[in-house]
């Protein structure tokens, strides 16, 4: 929810000084509050995309042009000469100040949008998502968690692999070390894939209960019917002219959506081991992300010209003091959400995890005040090591359903 409202205040704005900090609030949120996990190395990745986005607009900007006119030439290209049926589309021209900054902002959004899809995948733990979805959708849910993963773990088979590469003297870099870094990547895709199939079949996914069929029937339409009007209601919402009916339709569908997931829970046959609940916590951090994306849609109507500014004629652009407010609400997580622990035991920031501290603690108080130095060390190394385990077993309570069985 909080990645979502990011993205939301992002497509409602093509102001620069805007786009860049609303990276950068989800840049320090992931920064401070995302783990060691595989899918947690993966903001990296979306960033570079986001900028291998943003240069191709403006390369197709300054090769096939632009349609918003300028007077500010910055350079003339030889313009191919095309067919008449490819009427309206030129290769090469004039390339015009104006034409280049409408693709930066326009490429730049597009970025912004990236890197919030980023962030929602280094933060959001999959096992957890997946237990949170409703009975109705965890057949879907399982394959979007499955696919949310696949970049993730992708990143983290190439980084592997690129590290054993340097580790023997090998170069990491270039089309041919690509190619060879390649097919272990895609052995260990395949491998990962039939691993996951045989422990999902062994563990029952996909099994359903008996459902009379007027209830499906009735299942099927309310949500097909309230999935559209929430499609419809996000559109209007998002929209400039649809303010006015954007609302009330989002709404229906919502409870139309929420009545057809109730009904079609009633087929799933599966328990939740440890079910998760939303605390106080939760609910700020949802909450946080709604707030960035109504304000942002509210600023819409009363500063249109500073979160759009215009492309011509040339102006800078500004940073408008209310709308920059709202995008800081995003950082709220950054302060409310629970402290990730480390491999080890450690929190980041230089945070230590209590329980490792104090078990060192009084291990060294227990061997000191015995009178023995070496087996005061051992004592405190042990103490050290299972508390530390115990710290992270304690800080991730929630099994991974695919990979590990519960823990009684």
């Amino acid at each position: 929810m909080w990645a979502l409202g990011l993205a939301t205040a992002a497509s409602r704005t093509t102001n620069p000084l805007l786009l860049g900090l609303l990276a950068g609030v989800a840049g320090y949120v992931v920064a401070v509050r995302r783990t060691d996990a595989p899918w947690a190395r993966s903001y990296g990745a979306f960033v570079k995309l986001g900028l291998v986005v943003l240069g191709i607009r403006l390369v197709f900007a300054f090769v096939l042009g632009s349609p918003i006119p300028g007077t500010h030439t910055l350079v003339t290209l030889p313009e191919l000469p095309l067919p008449d049926w490819a009427k309206g589309v030129r290769v090469g021209g004039r390339v015009t100040a104006e034409g280049m900054l409408f693709a930066l902002y326009d490429g730049l959004k597009l970025a912004v949008l990236l890197i919030c899809v980023g962030a929602a995948n280094a933060l959001a733990n999959p096992a957890r998502l997946l237990k949170s979805l409703p009975g109705a959708l965890y057949e879907v849910g399982v394959a979007v968690v499955v696919a949310m993963t696949f970049a993730p773990n992708l990143v983290a088979d190439v980084q592997r692999l690129r590290a054993a590469r340097r580790l023997r003297g090998r170069p990491d870099r270039g089309v041919k070390a690509l190619l060879q870094v390649g097919m272990p990547v895609l052995e260990g895709a395949l491998e990962r894939s039939v691993a996951l199939a045989a422990a999902m079949d062994a563990r029952g996914y996909g099994r359903t209960a008996q459902v009379p069929p007027a209830v499906r029937r009735l299942t099927s339409v309310l949500t097909l019917g309230g999935l559209l009007g929430v499609c419809a209601g996000s559109y209007g919402l998002l929209g400039d002219s649809g303010g006015g009916y954007g609302l009330p339709l989002l709404l229906v569908g919502l409870v139309a959506a929420l009545a057809g997931l109730w009904l079609g829970g009633r087929r799933s046959v599966r328990t939740r081991y440890r079910p998760e609940s939303w605390g106080v916590r939760a609910w700020l951090v949802s909450g946080a992300g709604v707030a960035v994306a109504a304000l942002m849609i509210a600023a819409n109507g009363y500063a249109p010209g500073a979160l759009h500014p215009p492309a011509v004629p040339l102006t800078a652009p500004v940073l408008p003091l209310w709308p920059a407010l709202s995008l800081l609400v995003g950082l709220v997580p950054a302060v409310v959400a629970p402290v990730p622990v480390r491999s080890g035991g450690t929190a980041p920031a230089g945070r230590s995890a209590p329980a490792a501290s104090s078990a060192v603690a009084r291990a060294s108080a227990t061997t000191g005040s015995s009178g023995s130095s070496a087996p005061s060390t051992s004592s405190a190394s042990s103490a050290s090591s299972g508390s530390s385990a115990a710290f992270a077993r304690r800080s991730d309570p929630d099994p991974d359903p695919f990979t590990k069985e519960p823990t009684p």
